[in-house]
């Protein structure tokens, strides 16, 4: 820690004279330098290529041109000052396959970096590649997204490139790969899909990919692929280009752009949509990074002392209130977006980020397509930003069309996720029963009561277990006694019910569909491959817990009334009934008509013995779901026996 202090306290912010005086931490840095271009980064054809760099505090800049990812001498080429504090250098010549950096002159010392626009990068990304246009696209390359009315129809699916395929029997020809998770028709043990086909017979609308940007070398060094190594990828290193790890040839520039784009046509080509897992809150290190190496003081935020602030717990946090960092923010996202047809884009730690830029990318998303989906992570979090600033959860308000994950109904369903031998609602554990009906109602003011932090439930994203904290799987394991080992499946199966037929946005990670567990790991994020691959053995085994989450999910796609539009229509719809201790009950009435049922009544039990239930006088129940658990069902009256949830229908 007292290296990273004397660090911070010793860089060169740059010469005062060169900006008039004004020094880079100043508000009006802002105003006087900001630049609304979209010709940052290196941009080529056939006969040139313009090289355009923001950095106001530089005395000099060049553009150092490379004949290969290690060649020592570069052609230094001199840039010239341009307007708003970019440099700019226009090469006559074909330069395509050439690697790039840049070096500048704050005040006395010299710093080479990366280009933080570079669309393509040499291994490990410490140099860019300029590559023509369109060079990268593969050989089936479509426009077309997959069709999504409203976010809260989708059921999305969280999986790591690695994970999905790493697995000996996984069938995979390219295993762990992008192109692994590209290939179809692989089957694994007893002949059971894996991979993207497991994914599509589940019947889900989108995957979320764990970061595929360029991570740091420290988490994975795409030198050296043969030796054990893994992470999940928290690491920001260059925000706009593939991580190289997953590629099939890490030294080639253009197989992981391809690959990639070839990875997310396989998954629409099925009809699902992809959703990136996006990192602006943080980088890797924050003074090696590129940012500050070029315009040092200004991409991070930091504290009065002049020591970077640290609501990440990663060393830094990304200052995306300054101008050109909003820029910066939203020039990639719609980049992604465009260049590779992301569906989507969740954001990690968005707590951190400013509410300004969320909803400028909001709108800018919204011309594109306004199907693509945007949510995150809106916990709130300390940082040197304003908290009525910030993006985070307690601010959803002011922030329509953005999600954030339910905390809410993640700690109801299966406990406190920072108390391993705490349980939930599912283990039967006391006083939940509220803190379910806040999840029911997607989060929002449903009465004085029954209230969270959503708007409109488009805002929520429920949840019971995500890449982070321990399984659903294994909290129930850590938290039940042996008691209740042959209950665990019938505790996690309702676990997934709840999150499955709650108002919002549901969300699954990969595996929890087959009860995935982690051997008891809470942060797996540099673990072992052991810890964190799909288990192919473990899916053929559970197959029938496969199929009910398949069946799950065919009953929030089926009816609309999981799927309410507004909050006004879920106080209208959504009415809760009485049940026993130990479980919750509500009915969608009115909500549909033709073939639809026009009433449901949902009951989620995780009492160990019989119950007795009333049903609302609305007409004849029939089961739609859960019938091996109903022991009788007569007129207004209903006796269930087992942990799970029951579904009745009138039609």
């Amino acid at each position: 820690m007292s290296v990273q202090k004397d660090r911070q306290m010793t860089t060169n912010y740059g010469d005062p004279v060169i900006t008039g005086g004004l020094e880079v931490f100043d508000p009006k840095f802002d105003d006087i330098y900001f630049y609304d271009g979209d010709d940052l980064g290196a941009r080529c054809s056939e006969d040139r290529t313009l090289f355009r760099l923001w950095a106001p505090t530089a005395g000099e800049a060049w553009v150092n041109l490379y004949e290969s990812w290690n060649a020592e001498q570069p052609d230094k080429r001199r840039m010239r000052r341009d307007v708003k504090g970019t440099w700019v250098l226009e090469a006559e010549g074909n330069f395509e396959g050439i690697y790039y950096t840049y070096s500048v002159k704050i005040g006395e010392e010299m710093h080479e970096a990366a280009d933080p626009y570079a669309r393509a990068v040499g291994v490990n990304g410490d140099r860019g590649c300029i590559l023509a246009p369109g060079s990268t696209d593969p050989q089936r390359w479509t426009e077309d997204r997959p069709a999504l009315a409203s976010p809260l129809d989708a059921v999305i699916y969280e999986i790591h490139v690695r994970d999905a395929t790493i697995h000996p029997a996984s069938g995979a020809v390219h295993k762990g790969k992008y192109l692994g998770l590209a290939e179809s028709g692989t089957t694994g043990p007893g002949g059971i899909p894996t991979g993207l086909d497991h994914i599509a017979g589940l019947g889900v609308t989108h995957v979320q990919l764990l970061p595929v940007y360029d991570y740091a070398t420290e988490s994975v060094d795409e030198t050296r692929l043969d030796e054990p190594q893994y992470n999940w990828g928290y690491d920001p290193k260059n925000y706009n280009v593939p991580e190289g790890s997953y590629a099939t040839n890490p030294y080639d520039p253009a197989a992981r752009i391809r690959e990639l784009k070839e990875l997310i046509q396989a998954f629409h080509d099925k009809g699902i949509g992809v959703v990136m897992d996006v990192v602006y809150n943080h980088v890797y290190d924050g003074h090696l990074i590129h940012f500050t190496r070029l315009v040092p003081g200004y991409y991070l935020r930091y504290t009065a002392d002049r020591r970077f602030s640290n609501g990440s717990g990663c060393g830094n946090d990304v200052a995306s209130e300054r101008r050109m960092v909003s820029k910066f923010i939203i020039d990639s996202v719609l980049y992604w977006a465009e260049e590779f047809h992301f569906d989507g884009f969740r954001f990690d730690l968005m707590g951190l980020l400013d509410i300004d830029t969320m909803n400028e990318l909001r709108r800018r998303l919204d011309e594109l397509d306004p199907a693509i989906m945007l949510y995150g992570e809106g916990w709130n979090i300390p940082t040197e930003l304003d908290p009525k600033r910030q993006a985070a959860m307690v601010n959803a308000k002011m922030l329509p069309g953005i999600g954030h994950f339910s905390d809410v109904i993640r700690n109801a369903v299966k406990g406190d996720v920072f108390d391993p031998k705490a349980g939930g609602f599912i283990t039967a554990d006391a006083g939940y029963e509220n803190e379910i009906r806040k999840g029911i109602v997607g989060g929002i003011r449903y009465d004085a009561e029954i209230r969270a932090f959503a708007q409109e439930p488009v805002q929520s994203v429920n949840y019971a277990e995500c890449h982070d904290n321990y399984t659903m799987w294994d909290k129930i394991v850590l938290a039940t006694g042996s008691d209740a080992a042959l209950l665990r499946r019938a505790m996690h199966r309702l676990g997934s019910a709840i999150i499955m037929t709650s108002q919002g946005i549901p969300f699954l990670h990969a595996g929890q569909e087959f009860m995935r567990t982690k051997d008891g790991v809470e942060n797996s994020y540099n673990a072992d491959d052991l810890t964190n691959r799909l288990d192919w053995d473990r899916c053929n085994v559970h197959q029938e817990d496969v199929a009910y989450m398949r069946e799950l999910i065919a009953l929030r796609r089926q009816h609309p009334a999981f799927r309410l539009r507004t909050a006004e229509l879920i106080r209208k719809h959504l009415h809760f009934e009485h049940s026993p201790y130990h479980s919750v009950a509500y009915s969608l009435r009115d909500h549909a008509g033709g073939d639809e049922d026009r009433h449901l009544y949902i009951i989620y039990n995780s009492n160990r013995e019989p119950v007795q239930v009333s049903l609302p006088d609305l007409g004849e129940w029939e089961v739609r779901f859960g019938e091996p658990l109903v022991r009788s069902l007569k007129e207004r009256t209903m006796e269930i026996d087992g942990i799970g949830m029951v579904v009745l229908g009138i039609r």
